[in-house]
Formats: C-alpha cells, sequence, structure tokens
C-alpha cells in the first residue's frame, strides 16, 4: 500500500510536465530571461506565457516552436501572421505564413485564427496561440474549436499580454486550452459564489496561495524582467501623455437640451449624433500634426469613412475589405508608405508591432477595456524611443463610457500587479526547477489534568498510539470541500475529488481500527451532501453518510447502528438558498423540490468480545431516558447547544464553524463508554468532545490541525476542568497543577 507522505505528496496540486527532458542550444540573441521562460516552457511542453507588450512574447514562441519535436502551427491575429514570419526570418528560424497547409511542407506554419478551419489539427505535434486572450469568451465558438482541436495535441503554448483583464476566472479557459483543469473543475476547487449573484465568482481566501501556485506551475506572468528578478535595462517605457478632447453635444432625438447619457441604448444614440463634431476634431489635430504618423481608433463604420475622407495619406481599414486588402494597407502603414492608418480596435487591435508611430487618437471608446489597452500598446510598447500622446475625442454625453475606461484601468493595473506579486515567487521556482514545499508540518501539543490535545496530522497522532487504546471515538468527520478552512494538503477536506477523500480517510480508518478495543464503538456525526451543477454535474444529493459506512466496513467494521437527527428545513433554506427548498420552486416544478438534508450519528463497532464492558442501572440509566435513547430519531436537539466557537474562526474561513452539539456528544459518550474511559476524536475543532467526556469524568485525547481552532480547543478543556475543580472545591488550574 502507498505510505501516507507518498499519498500527501501525490496530493500536491500542480499540472505535471509532458515537455522535453533535453533542451537544445537556444538562440544567442534571447535575453537570459526569455532564454530561461523559453527552456521551461520546453520543459513544460504545455504553458502559457503571459508577457506584457514588448517583452518579445513573437520570439520566444518562435524558439519554442523550433525546438519541439514535429510540425508547429501558429495561430495570430490578422496580419499579425505576417509579421510573424518576418521576425522568424530576422533570427533564422523557418517558418512560413501559410492560408493552406499545401502551401509550405516546412516544420513551423503560421496563419491566422480565421482561417483555422483549413488546416487539420493532427498534423500537428505542436500548436501556439498568438495574442490567446481570443480564449476569454468562455461561450465564444472559436474557443470552443480551438480548445477542441487541439485537444490532443502533445505540445501547447499560449501567449497574451492580457490574460485575465477583467476577471481572474478568465484564466479557467487557458488551463482547459492547456489540459491543466477544466474551467468548470477550476471553478469548483477555487472559486465560491458571495451573496446570492450565482454569475460572481471569487477566489476562496484559503485557496488563494494555492490557486496562484498552481497557475504559476503552467504559467509564466511578468509585467517587467524584474518581476522575476531579473534587470529592466532596455525595458523602461517612456511618458504616456493621455489628452481627453469633449466636444459639445447635440441634444438626442426627443430632448431639448443635451444630457449625459445614462443607459447603454442613450449612450449608442449620443455616439451616433456626435459623430461628426467628434470626427471633425480628431482631423484637425492629426492635419495639424502632418509630421507625424498616427494610429486613429473608431468603433463606427461612418467614423472611419469621415476620418479617412478628412485625414491627409490616410489608409483605412475596413471589417468589409478583403484579408488581401486588409494586409496590404497595415504593411504600408507599418512600412512608412502610410502617414495615418484608421480602423478599429477589433480589426488590427491585437498583436501588430507599430513603435515607429508614437501618435494614438481615439474616436470615442468603448466599454471594453482590453480593447483600449491593446490598441494604446500597438505603440506604447517596449522598443519606443519617444514619448506616446494619445487623444480621446469623446463627446460630452459619452462621460460615462470615458469613465468605466478609466476605472477598468485602475483595476485591471491592480489585478495584473497582483498576479505578478502572486506568482513571482512561485515562478522563479518553476523556471530554476527547484522544488516546493507545500506542507506544513508544524506540530504542538497542550495537556492538562485528564486530557492531552495535539496540534498536527490525525493520520500522524493515531499512528503514534499503542494498539487497543482508545475505548470510544466520536467526532465530525470534513467532506471533499477544499480550501474552506486551510490550505494544507493534511486537511482531508482539501481533496479535489471524493476518490482523493476515500483515499485519505482510509489511512485514518486504518489507525483507528488498530487503536480501539475489541467489541468498542466509533461514532461520526455527518449529514449527506447537496450536489452542485457547478462541482458534480448535476443537481442532487450525494450519499455521504453511505460512503462513510463502506470505508469503515471495508477496514473491517461493522455497522452498529445510527440516529437521524431532525433539522429545520426553513433555516437550511435561510442559509443555503437552495433550490430544492425554495417555496417558489414548488410553483415551476416540484419535481426539483426535496426534503431538508438531516443530521446522523453512525456508530460502527470493532469486532470481538469488549474486555471492559459499559454497564448502566436502572438508577442511572432510567427506562424514559433510555426510550429517548433508543428513538431512531432525535427531535429535541438544540441546534445552538454548542461551544463557543467566534474566537477560533479565521477570517479566511469561508463557512461559519459548526461544533458538534454537546447533548448529541453526552448521549453518546454516556451509553457507551464507563468513567475513566479515554475517548478520541481525531477532528477535535474546538473541543467539542473533549468538554463533555472531562464534563462526564472521561479522560480525551484529540487532535486539531488548524491553530487557530486548536488554540480555541485548549482554552475549552481547560476551562471545562476548571469548572469542575471549582464544583469540587479542588483547584486544578495549570498553574497549581504545573501543566502550564
Amino acid at each position: 500500500m502507498i505510505e501516507y507522505a507518498e499519498f500527501l505528496a501525490s496530493k500536491a496540486l500542480r499540472d505535471p510536465s509532458t515537455g522535453l527532458t533535453e533542451i537544445p542550444a537556444l538562440n544567442p540573441a534571447l535575453f537570459s530571461w526569455q532564454a530561461d521562460i523559453v527552456r521551461w516552457a520546453l520543459r513544460r511542453g504545455r504553458a502559457a506565457i503571459f508577457a506584457d507588450c514588448g517583452l518579445g512574447k513573437t520570439f520566444m514562441q518562435l524558439e519554442w516552436a523550433r525546438c519541439v519535436p514535429g510540425r508547429v502551427l501558429i495561430l495570430a491575429p490578422l496580419a499579425v501572421g505576417k509579421q510573424t514570419a518576418r521576425e522568424a526570418a530576422k533570427f533564422g528560424i523557418d517558418a512560413r505564413y501559410v492560408r493552406n497547409p499545401s502551401e509550405h511542407d516546412g516544420k513551423i506554419l503560421v496563419t491566422n485564427y480565421e482561417i483555422l478551419d483549413h488546416f487539420d489539427p493532427g498534423e500537428f505535434t505542436g500548436i501556439v496561440l498568438d495574442e490567446s486572450s481570443i480564449l476569454k469568451s468562455y461561450d465564444g465558438a472559436t474557443r470552443t474549436a480551438i480548445i477542441d482541436a487541439f485537444r490532443e495535441t502533445p505540445y501547447r503554448l499560449a501567449c497574451t499580454a492580457t490574460p485575465a483583464p477583467n476577471d481572474h476566472m478568465e484564466l479557467g479557459n487557458h488551463a482547459e486550452f492547456l489540459g491543466a483543469m477544466t474551467r468548470t473543475e477550476m471553478l469548483a476547487m477555487f472559486f465560491v459564489h458571495d451573496g446570492g449573484d450565482t454569475s460572481k465568482w471569487r477566489i476562496k481566501r484559503h485557496g488563494v496561495d494555492e490557486f496562484w501556485k498552481w497557475v504559476s506551475s503552467w504559467a509564466v506572468m511578468m509585467r517587467l524582467p524584474s518581476d522575476l528578478g531579473y534587470t529592466d535595462e532596455g525595458f523602461v517605457l517612456p511618458a504616456l501623455d493621455i489628452e481627453e478632447r469633449v466636444v459639445t453635444s447635440p441634444p438626442m432625438p426627443g430632448m431639448l437640451f443635451a444630457s449625459e447619457a445614462a443607459t447603454l441604448q442613450e449612450r449608442i444614440v449620443a455616439r451616433r449624433v456626435s459623430v461628426p463634431d467628434r470626427v471633425a476634431e480628431c482631423i484637425a489635430e492629426v492635419n495639424r500634426d502632418a509630421g507625424e504618423q498616427w494610429v486613429v481608433w473608431c468603433h463606427l463604420n461612418a467614423e472611419s469613412a469621415g476620418l479617412a475622407s478628412g485625414i491627409h495619406g490616410a489608409v483605412e481599414i475596413r471589417g468589409s475589405m478583403s484579408r488581401d486588402e486588409k494586409e496590404d494597407a497595415i504593411a504600408a502603414f507599418s512600412d512608412g508608405r502610410a502617414r495615418v492608418v484608421v480602423t478599429k480596435p477589433s480589426i488590427a487591435g491585437f498583436g501588430l508591432n507599430w513603435q515607429h508611430c508614437a501618435r494614438v487618437a481615439f474616436v470615442g471608446l468603448s466599454d471594453s477595456w482590453e480593447s483600449y489597452y491593446q490598441a494604446v500598446r500597438r505603440c506604447w510598447r517596449f522598443g519606443q524611443t519617444r514619448p506616446v500622446k494619445v487623444i480621446i475625442v469623446s463627446s460630452e454625453a459619452e462621460g460615462a463610457v470615458v469613465a468605466n475606461i478609466k476605472r477598468k484601468e485602475a483595476d485591471a493595473s491592480t489585478m495584473a500587479r497582483r498576479m505578478c506579486d502572486h506568482m513571482a515567487a512561485f515562478t522563479k521556482q518553476e523556471i530554476a526547477g527547484m522544488k516546493r514545499d507545500r506542507m506544513d508540518d508544524r506540530t504542538d501539543m497542550a495537556e492538562g489534568e485528564g486530557w492531552r490535545i495535539h496540534l498536527g496530522d490525525c493520520v500522524d497522532v493515531a499512528r503514534a498510539m499503542p494498539d487497543d487504546s482508545i475505548h470510544y471515538s466520536v467526532f465530525s468527520p470534513p467532506f471533499a470541500s477544499l480550501y474552506t478552512y486551510t490550505n494544507s494538503d493534511r486537511d482531508m477536506g482539501n481533496s479535489k475529488d471524493d476518490d482523493e477523500f476515500e483515499r485519505h480517510f482510509g489511512f485514518l480508518v486504518s489507525e483507528l481500527y488498530r487503536v480501539l478495543m475489541a467489541g468498542r464503538l466509533v461514532s461520526f456525526h455527518c449529514m449527506n451532501i447537496p450536489a452542485m451543477k457547478v462541482r458534480d454535474g448535476f443537481i442532487g444529493v450525494k450519499d455521504f453518510r453511505g460512503d462513510l459506512i463502506r470505508f469503515f466496513q471495508r477496514a473491517g467494521f461493522i455497522f452498529h447502528s445510527e440516529v437521524c437527527i431532525w433539522k429545520d428545513p426553513v433555516t437550511q433554506m435561510q442559509r443555503t438558498k437552495s433550490l430544492g427548498l425554495l417555496h417558489k420552486q414548488i410553483k415551476k416544478d416540484s419535481c426539483m423540490s426535496r426534503q431538508g438534508i438531516p443530521d446522523y450519528v453512525v456508530t460502527m463497532r470493532k469486532p470481538g468480545d469488549n474486555p471492559e464492558r459499559v454497564t448502566h442501572t436502572g438508577e442511572t440509566f432510567p427506562v424514559a431516558v433510555w426510550q429517548q435513547y433508543a428513538s431512531p430519531v432525535w427531535m429535541d436537539i438544540n441546534p445552538s447547544d454548542t461551544l463557543q466557537y467566534r474566537s477560533a474562526r479565521d477570517h479566511d474561513d469561508e463557512r461559519h464553524i459548526c461544533p458538534l452539539q454537546l447533548e448529541v456528544i453526552r448521549r453518546c459518550v454516556r451509553l457507551w463508554t464507563n468513567e475513566g474511559d479515554l475517548v478520541f476524536s481525531p477532528f477535535a475543532g474546538i473541543g467539542s468532545e473533549g468538554y463533555v467526556a472531562l464534563e462526564m469524568g472521561r479522560r480525551f485525547v484529540g487532535a486539531e490541525l488548524k491553530r487557530s481552532y486548536w488554540e480555541q480547543a485548549c482554552r475549552n478543556l481547560a476551562n471545562v476542568k476548571r469548572q469542575l475543580s471549582l464544583l469540587s472545591g479542588i483547584d486544578t488550574s495549570p498553574e497549581q497543577t504545573g501543566t502550564a
């Protein structure tokens, strides 16, 4: 059987390398950090390079393509394909821009996303996505086609400056393309809804570090070489001067006075009625600065036509033009044969290198910050030697759009910075090929009269116990709920799926069987688990209670008994907002309505004769009490009858601590143990089981992995002994007993 340490190591969440073991010599023209990233990507086999504009993604992807075995296809935006082929020639790499695979039989083919269907993915062992942010459209046909087409391609590389400009969830599309994890799996593992808005997700607080460790196992993120510890020499951008020009807005149809648009529809109308004024303002500025080349960005056909006709030396690139016409116009501006290019960000806003130009104009803005950012970055990128001037011409009514872009720019900048900060240390380890230490093995122990509680892994604690040394065990086991309370691999809840949880829990069950006396009992408190669409693929209920019973039976235990504990379905509905418990679901389709989910106390018995029988008398255990305990359903358990837990709750905990009700523990301990017996809880939490055991004259040993819970458990166990001593008139405080 696999050793426990090996199993814990196997839980480490990272995408394994599938690439080259021997890295060939790389082009000496690469910067040191570029070469290190290429080597890392080659070792990975399937990787992403998230590097800001101008940091040389094209050169890096070409070197990667040159080194991987077999033929490689590079997909790029319009006109970037020819630019990539020119870059390859400059560095002596054989890469040809083609529109049909029959045009060239060489190793590296470069083409556009629009004509992917002309190529057979099975003919290529490697695929490169240039400007891979195209994957951000989760439901987009292009995204789905790309992921499906290259699902079996052994070598995959994705390159972009903006992997997740609006939301970290967009990284899931890159992960799915690379085969690291599906987007749905990523959401279920690392993300959680806040409140009732099921369209908004955030990273679980205990999962933040683990999420970025995982991302950095398949992606490199950098805005500057210094993010990864290299020098920024030659990569400090010149100044960026942004100037807003606001033209007077004519009143919108049906209005007496001009006013700022409040709705999307109003903004569309306002943009259309202000076209002549905005176009005239831009034409005047560009024609005044006749000695400079300009990139003029617009969004409406009327804007494009007016600008092209009024600006001296302008070439227009329209969506209706043929691919050849678009590429010729882009080449004319890139080569300096055209002074001004007028086009839309959707046509030429990604991937092109226009550092020769230092003047940019926007005739109005869309609501897409990424579109704006990429459009500016065509000129303001590493390699630009002059300050870049950007003018934004908008109408008074478009103020909301401009403000929205500014807000998104600030948010995106903050998010990119945080991504780099989170990933920097992990990425440095990845690139250097260093082993990561993800385990937190810090342990501690506290004890007092009749009790001992360990800070650490319950499997390790149980392994240190002698055979047949425990009289009874009672606890609430965790279930697979990643990063809810900790980020430790030793936390059984941090299991990728039910199978991994079963394997982890199985180590504890085996130890429980060994340390428990023959004929004695183990009781676990549990509930069945609601199944969720995003995590499980269906809405329903998972038989967690039954799974636990089967785990214990496989270890040799006998299913002894169980009791169902009633829970208020109204309270459950208010807390969980479960579809099946909502009254309105009755009106929609009651086939999706269900009952509330109760708690259970399931008890398992170790085979053999009990060497220390537990006996009761009619005086200590009257018939009325026995009938209450023997009932298969306990209706009288107060859900609030728990120890104080708030001081133990960590800010990063995603759920409230749910201590086991004290009366449930009392009934189990009273029924199945003698005074002086040793009670064990492998998941001691804040010490509820120990509190009751000491209260009832038993001894206790426990294990707890989370320090804040362990510290609260220590306080609770010390408190109960002090309370008992006050009742008996004997001082057993730590100061008096010497156990402080």
